[in-house]
């Protein structure tokens, strides 16, 4: 088994190869909206370095949102691509549990209420807890709501770009993100249960009716 994960859903962009029991190959660039310069170069490195070709892929995984609109928009377009022209099977990842899965592998937190910055005076935000395959699962709905309704819906320790404006003393969590490195360890698990969707299902998640909004046209709302 082979699986191409992919993360692009943040300001940063991610990819990892990994099999089903190591990874082969992880690249990370922290640059903030660099996903469409990156992303293609980046799949194509860990594929010769790991001497690996897409007809050799399982599957390919990626974080379908929520997150950054154009940055959902980048991961979801890739794979589509990638899955349609080589008849392979896609993975989607919430971006929410990527996180949560990030806050378990960094710190060990094994029960977190994921928050990340919506804009627009808004969180996307889920909470989850550890199962005993050492993966983040989902407890509650992934919700988009306003600060005010969003502390009331928190169940754990809050972690996220959104954190201190659910709670302004939630500081410690604010800086965990999600890699490709965390949709790969969650992608692994389902795969291996041959958990998958058709590539016309890869599509993403954004929890925002008005996603189509650019994003100087949301911010003038902060």
């Amino acid at each position: 088994m082979k699986l191409l994960a992919l993360e692009s859903a943040n300001e940063q962009c991610s990819v990892s190869l990994i099999d089903e029991h190591q990874t082969l190959y992880f690249q990370l660039d922290a640059r903030a909206k660099a996903q469409t310069q990156t992303i293609l170069p980046m799949i194509e490195q860990g594929f010769q370095q790991t001497q690996t070709q897409v007809a050799d892929l399982t599957a390919i995984a990626f974080s379908r949102g929520p997150g950054s609109f154009s940055g959902v928009r980048i991961n979801a377009a890739v794979t589509q691509a990638l899955a349609w022209s080589n008849d392979l099977p896609v993975i989607p990842v919430s971006t929410l549990q990527a996180l949560a899965q990030a806050a378990y592998r960094e710190q060990q937190l094994e029960s977190v209420t994921v928050v990340i910055d919506a804009r627009m005076n808004e969180v996307y935000i889920a909470s989850f807890k550890l199962d005993d395959q050492h993966i983040m699962q989902a407890v509650d709905e992934e919700k988009l709501l306003n600060y005010v309704d969003a502390a009331n819906y928190q169940q754990f320790t809050l972690v996220g770009s959104g954190s201190a404006l659910v709670n302004a003393e939630a500081t410690q969590f604010k800086a965990i993100t999600a890699n490709a490195e965390d949709i790969a360890t969650i992608a692994r698990s389902q795969a291996l249960a041959g958990q998958w969707v058709s590539a016309e299902l890869a599509l993403p998640v954004y929890l925002r009716d008005d996603a189509w909004k650019k994003i100087p046209e949301q911010t003038k709302h902060n």
